[in-house]
């Protein structure tokens, strides 16, 4: 597989970031695993239930946030991927103001990192993105993030060097004895590209999930077990332009088991 000189600078990033983390950097981690069943989605079969592993973690020059998908398609058949498919993304970011012992702090800006993410999963579907990222202060929530990328995909596929924007969130609401999650991300690619084998259009995918914290409610352990819906709009999912002829928008929710460990 050929690597271009920008490929090999982000997998060396990466598998240095890996190596950090396996000495006494780590900060804080977080891992879970979700169950999420929904119908009425775009492109691939209709039905879906799908196995989501996730990690994230604080380490002393950075955050790193991972997870991989298992999909499953009810018994019926994707045309490319057959009866499942998997997919995931692994996101790194280095902090300018840890690794230089500054504050770069400015108006509600909090920090300004290095963001980086891989995609990978079955078929032509790895890229690497790149770009300057932003941690936020914005009252009442847990956190935001604000991510600028550049990404690069493997092979003569379209959709290489056009720009995406990435910002995330967490905010919690208390409910009762409990609290209600809602937390998310948005990825909006914001320019087309196109080549011999096609065009990669514009797109942007809200993705954001409501969860109700029952562990807290029944026992008084908090942020362990979850339960509650994530929402997912697709416009030109994956790049492919919606027309009377093929429905590319996607607008539809999953009902959601989740469990931290």
């Amino acid at each position: 597989m050929l690597r271009t000189p920008s490929s090999l600078l982000l997998s060396g990033t990466l598998f240095a970031a890996t190596q950090a983390m396996a000495g006494d950097l780590l900060l804080w981690q977080t891992n879970s695993l979700s169950y999420l069943y929904g119908k009425n989605f775009a492109i691939n079969p209709s039905i879906q239930q799908t196995v989501t592993f996730e990690h994230a973690d604080r380490w002393k020059y950075g955050d790193t946030f991972l997870f991989v998908d298992k999909i499953f398609y009810n018994g019926q058949q994707d045309p490319n991927k057959g009866p499942h498919s998997f997919y995931g993304e692994f996101s790194p970011r280095l902090s300018a103001g840890k690794i230089f012992d500054q504050k770069l702090q400015y108006g509600p800006i909090k920090d300004v990192l290095l963001a980086m993410t891989y995609e990978y999963g079955e078929g032509e579907s790895e890229a690497y993105l790149i770009g300057p990222g932003f941690d936020l202060a914005v009252p009442g929530f847990n956190y935001v993030t604000l991510n600028f990328y550049r990404r690069q995909t493997e092979g003569p596929r379209p959709g290489d060097g056009v720009w995406q924007i990435t910002p995330t969130w967490s905010y919690t609401i208390p409910v009762g004895r409990s609290n209600v999650l809602i937390d998310g991300y948005l990825d909006w690619v914001v320019d087309n590209d196109q080549n011999s084998r096609g065009t990669y259009h514009a797109n942007l995918h809200l993705n954001p999930q409501i969860k109700y914290d029952l562990g807290k409610a029944l026992s008084g352990r908090e942020k362990q077990l979850y339960v509650g819906a994530e929402y997912s709009y697709w416009k030109d999912k994956y790049g492919v332009e919606h027309s009377s002829n093929l429905d590319t928008n996607q607008n539809t929710a999953s009902l959601l088991v989740k469990v931290h460990f």
